[in-house]
């Protein structure tokens, strides 16, 4: 008896094929005569057409063989595995089979050896030589590592098994997610939702390359600050660029990422681009220097050391949450938010087009319209993934990726990505500080669902629209919008949305007053998704309300950290000896604001003003104060 074919459900089917497929084999079904069975478990079925599947024992479905001729998984062997089912669908003749006690945990080296490979199992040791974070998801069965998400989808069964990525990464990510659930079978057994490191043998001179570039980077970091980015000349940032190089070579994602930001930043500068932020660069240069002190705790997370550079997906199933648009010097762009429920994350198609080629919605993305891109359901073989979760979509593969409109997919998104209020703050509470965490795009862009719509006003001085609005729980949430010209219709549409019958809204969540804020990236309403960037203005925003002013911590926070980033702008080796004591009512804000350790920690800055280390100590202080508040 195969208790693995009885086992694999609707689902299961279609994650190894797809929905599609699936409904096909099972209109064709009456047409499928009995299948047989060999003594050895073998099942054969053959159809009216002549067409002969073979599923051998103890293998998936890609082991197969069809004489149908058609590349890759067919309707034939999924009708080969629906007729079993048929056919053995007795009670007496389904039994359960025993699935070994903590599986897949509880599978050995040698049983993996036996099964992918000796050459498999190295390339997982190598894969997780330098440490490797995994999320041991187990009511799922699921891991999702920094490549893809491995979902085993019949218990006992290695053979059937979901994986986001191609082929030729397939039986390593396997190895490496069974690994992964031997880890928290030991850390924590009895923990639905586990993270975990992996870490293998190290490698010591990759271990020494890291450390070495690190200490590079956080040396060019402090020269920056030292010297400011107004005398900043191509020496600086030439040498910037080549410790981005070396961290490219070392595998070091995140710290590679920070620098190329900053790079981009100082070329804006110079080019007296409005692209340039003075406390962005402050934001950069502390990060740099976070990460080089807490990498060798954590270099997975801190470091990015287990990300690869680009994942392809082998079938990707992606849900839209709408689109941000902007424009840079003489470029348009777009970055479109794509939810992934499969692995409870949100990736970031990126987009740039020559300014001024016609409206922001009917520019051409993906073999569609951005406009129906931003809400619609993308089914991919042509998606790449990179380390910070930002997909592109093959080039000359185009009619392998297809859009559908949305519908009411949001509604069907995982808990993790559509939480109500009180859960999204607890997301945000667990976080670490925003200076060590992962690189990702996208890492807070979640679903909010709505109830009702308490208030709607518009903040005429700060160009902003505002509404509170209630979740089905009773908890409350600050929709915040601000007028931008390059989306100019944004308010009147999030207006006219809200003012309808709003059903859930995207966007970026972030934590103010101690309250939930969502900056919309799309509302879904009875009559479907509204995108409001993409929006024509027709002058629905409401009368404007009375001037509100941000909390009385934040505003604090805000000031200290202008403070902090001119220092940096100006260079601290550089400063009038005036500057420190404009230092003295931003301490004695932070202070009224119950910011005690924020105040002396700027208070300790403004005393030895040209010391790196206490502007570090501040500046991080702040950022991560901010967060909270």
């Amino acid at each position: 008896m195969r208790a693995d074919l009885l086992a694999l459900t609707t689902d299961a089917l279609a994650a190894l094929a797809n929905r599609g497929l699936v409904k096909r084999a099972t209109r064709d079904l009456d047409g499928v005569p009995p299948v047989t069975s060999a003594g050895d478990g073998t099942v054969e079925a053959v159809f009216a057409d002549g067409t002969r599947v073979v599923l051998p024992p103890g293998r998936g479905l890609d082991a197969a063989s069809c004489t149908c001729g058609a590349p890759g998984m067919c309707r034939h062997r999924l009708g080969a595995v629906l007729a079993y089912q048929r056919d053995h669908a007795a009670p007496a003749a389904a039994p359960a089979g025993e699935v070994p006690a903590g599986w897949p945990g509880a599978v050995t080296d040698e049983e993996l050896t036996a099964r992918f490979g000796a050459r498999t199992l190295t390339a997982a040791r190598r894969a997780v030589g330098g440490g490797l974070t995994a999320r041991v998801r187990r009511p799922a069965m699921t891991v999702e590592t920094p490549a893809a998400t491995v979902r085993f989808l019949v218990p006992g069964e290695l053979g059937f098994v979901d994986c986001d990525a191609r082929a030729e990464a397939r039986d390593v990510l396997v190895v490496v997610a069974v690994w992964a659930f031997r880890q928290a079978d030991v850390l924590a057994p009895a923990d639905p939702d586990v993270t975990v490191e992996l870490a293998g043998r190290v490698d010591r001179p990759a271990a020494g390359a890291a450390t070495g570039a690190m200490a590079a980077v956080a040396a060019a970091a402090g020269e920056l600050l030292r010297t400011g980015v107004v005398p900043a000349d191509e020496v600086l940032v030439a040498a910037l660029r080549r410790e981005h190089a070396a961290c490219e070579r070392a595998n070091l994602r995140w710290p590679a990422a920070a620098l190329a930001e900053l790079v981009e930043q100082l070329t804006a500068y110079g080019t007296r681009s409005a692209r340039h932020e003075p406390v962005r660069v402050a934001e950069l240069i502390a990060e740099l220097h976070a990460r080089h002190h807490s990498g060798a705790r954590a270099p997975a997370r801190v470091l990015g050391t287990d990300e690869p550079a680009e994942t392809p997906l082998r079938q990707v199933r992606l849900v839209a949450l709408g689109c941000r648009v902007d424009h840079e010097d003489d470029a348009d762009t777009a970055e479109v938010f794509l939810a992934h429920p499969g692995t409870e994350t949100v990736l970031v198609v990126r987009h740039r087009w020559p300014a001024g080629t016609g409206p922001m919605r009917s520019r051409r993305l993906a073999g569609t319209t951005l406009a129906a891109l931003a809400a619609g359901n993308v089914v991919s073989e042509a998606a790449v993934r990179s380390a910070g979760r930002v997909v592109r979509f093959g080039a000359g593969r185009l009619a392998r990726t297809t859009v559908s409109p949305v519908g009411e997919s949001w509604a069907g998104l995982p808990p993790a990505l559509r939480p109500p209020v009180t859960e999204a703050l607890a997301q945000l509470t667990g976080l670490p500080p925003r200076v060590v965490r992962p690189r990702v795009a996208a890492e807070l862009v979640r679903v909010v669902p709505i109830a009702r719509v308490r208030q709607v006003r518009y903040l005429a001085g700060a160009q902003r629209l505002d509404a509170v609005v209630v979740d089905p729980g009773g908890a409350e949430a600050t929709v915040s919008l601000t007028h931008r010209a390059t989306a100019p219709g944004a308010l009147d549409a999030l207006a006219e949305a809200l003012a309808g019958d709003p059903l859930e809204v995207s966007g970026a969540i972030r934590r103010a007053g101690g309250g939930l804020v969502v900056e919309p990236f799309a509302v879904r309403t009875a009559a479907g998704v509204v995108v409001p960037d993409l929006a024509p203005a027709t002058g629905s925003v409401p009368p404007a309300a009375g001037p509100v002013r941000p909390p009385p911590p934040a505003a604090a926070i805000e000031g200290a950290l202008a403070l902090l980033a001119e220092a940096a702008h100006r260079g601290l080796n550089r400063l009038p000896p005036t500057f420190p004591a404009r230092a003295t009512p931003i301490t004695a804000a932070l202070t009224r604001t119950g910011l005690a350790r924020c105040a002396e920690a700027v208070r300790a800055w403004s005393t030895a003003p040209a010391d790196p280390a206490t502007w570090l100590r501040a500046e991080i202080r702040l950022l991560t104060a901010n967060e909270l508040h």
